[in-house]
């Protein structure tokens, strides 16, 4: 029967015994036909519980390679796939689990007291699987499972999995993603990046979250490549990782660590074609400072939970810094009007849109939001703000909600925070609106300082002789680091609800 993701990304690998992933926990190299195997184990174990297609499935778990074999256990039994943060309190479990209805969580046994009283109150089966994949109710049971499953009937319009929002801005939704969303994506990307059964990517991303499940995962399953499976950035473990390697993708984050470490140079990563980076901006001396130690230039894209992939930088071609490249073939991308929804000329900032097959369904449960932010023809509003330049080059100016509007003026953070950035001293900026009791908001800057050399003064000196007067920063203050989710993102509304009272008085 055909099941479109299964019939891609698994069952092409059945009886292959071609090195698939290593095992970040002990080191073991998995084939491509035992990875295929444990995962229809997976999908018996599942029905036993009383899953059917369709059903949802919640795993707050560690990185494995069990955890990996969990998501192709859904997938072939037809399961809605519902990764969660393993960073959430068992609230947040809660209120995930009761939107989405799912039937089945996963666990760590660590959790299983704390999470217990939830299932019970919810009707929700608990059952545990450890950091490493090995111990656990449900690995117990998959051990002694049959070897064969039979493959769910779905259709390429049919769910596939769950990611909900961070929720900054309100309550979490549940972005439903179909079979063809995530494989549309996912083939698009091997072409794009040109990635073959040669590759070996070094693979240090979470496998909650669309970058390190979706692309990263997706990606070398279809293309038929291996990964090395590190259960997170540990520095020591990535420099050794490297020169086996010939890929990376990454967060911000890896890339200013590696930079870091004075280990990194061009003989190092001398095996290596490409760096990719996303979830967060890259600045733009990253690139440069990166591209001047190695030789490679990152290759940096956009993408979001409720579409995967958006655009990226050419593989081959001119990689920009600042910018995130093209849109991906199948994908059609405009700015708009925030107000309107009306499209802009080339070069002006507004609301970034995206139509193709790899854009969600809508969000679970929520119609009104889905109307709200995705069209009758099929663009959804990103609220993301971005500009093309004139070579066609899209680039992410901030989000809407971080548009500062003081004094009836429109004043985009991204612009102040990269002259921040150029300033000396300064490793990174974070610009936020707050409220004012005269303006209604006014602009403060956050600054991360390097050593001693920071000087707020001069900073201020060169802004206030840059940009126009009602884009100064009121304020500019000095923190240690920003803070950041997961996916190394500036959480600005962490920024704002922490400074919300500076100038609320007069």
């Amino acid at each position: 029967m055909a099941n479109p993701l299964y019939d891609k990304l698994f069952a092409p690998h059945e009886n292959s015994a071609t090195a698939f992933i290593t095992d970040p926990i002990d080191n073991t190299v998995v084939s491509y036909a035992d990875f295929i195997t444990h995962a229809a184990q997976v999908a018996n174990s599942l029905s036993a519980l009383g899953l059917n297609a369709g059903d949802r499935l919640a795993a707050q778990i560690g990185k494995s390679q069990a955890a990996l074999a969990l998501y192709a256990g859904c997938v072939q039994a037809g399961i809605v796939f519902l990764p969660l943060n393993t960073a959430y309190t068992a609230s947040e479990v809660e209120y995930f689990v009761d939107d989405s209805g799912a039937k089945v969580l996963v666990c760590d046994p660590d959790n299983e007291e704390s999470l217990t009283p939830l299932c019970n109150k919810l009707n929700v089966t608990l059952v545990t699987q450890s950091k490493d994949g090995l111990q656990g109710s449900l690995p117990n049971a998959t051990q002694s499972a049959a070897k064969q499953f039979d493959t769910a009937s779905r259709t390429e319009n049919d769910l596939a999995a769950f990611l909900y929002t961070s929720g900054t801005t309100g309550r979490s939704k549940g972005a439903m993603l179909t079979q063809n969303n995530l494989l549309s994506n996912a083939q698009t990307l091997v072409q794009y990046w040109e990635f073959s059964s040669s590759d070996k990517l070094l693979h240090a991303l979470p496998v909650f979250h669309t970058h390190g499940l979706f692309v990263a995962t997706n990606v070398v399953l279809l293309a038929g490549a291996s990964m090395i499976f590190e259960a997170g950035f540990n520095i020591d473990r990535i420099m050794k990782r490297l020169p086996s390697a010939s890929c990376m993708m990454g967060v911000p984050t890896f890339y200013t660590r590696l930079l870091a470490d004075e280990r990194l140079n061009k003989e190092l990563v001398s095996n290596m074609r490409l760096f990719i980076s996303g979830s967060a901006p890259l600045l733009a001396e990253t690139h440069t400072q990166f591209e001047n130690t190695t030789g490679h230039r990152i290759l940096e894209r956009y993408g979001m939970t409720e579409t995967n992939m958006n655009t990226s930088n050419p593989y081959n071609g001119e990689r920009r810094a600042g910018t995130v490249g093209f849109p991906l073939d199948g994908v059609e991308l405009k700015i708009t009007d925030p107000s309107t929804g009306e499209e802009l000329p080339q070069g002006d900032i507004g609301i970034i849109e995206v139509r193709g097959p790899n854009v969600f369904k809508g969000y679970w449960n929520m119609p009104e939001k889905t109307r709200e932010e995705l069209r009758d023809n099929g663009f959804f509003i990103t609220g993301d703000l971005g500009i093309i330049d004139e070579d066609g080059y899209v680039s992410i100016v901030g989000r809407n909600k971080d548009l500062i509007i003081s004094g009836g003026y429109n004043i985009y953070p991204k612009e102040i925070e990269q002259l921040l950035d150029e300033q000396a001293g300064v490793s990174e900026s974070a610009v936020i609106g707050v409220p004012h009791h005269d303006f209604g908001e006014t602009v403060v800057g956050i600054l991360v300082g390097e050593g001693s050399s920071l000087d707020a003064e001069a900073i201020q000196e060169k802004v206030e002789s840059s940009l126009a007067r009602f884009k100064h920063p009121r304020k500019l203050i000095v923190v240690d680091e920003l803070p950041r989710n997961t996916m190394g993102k500036v959480q600005k509304n962490v920024l704002r609800e922490q400074y919300k009272d500076l100038f609320t008085t007069s």
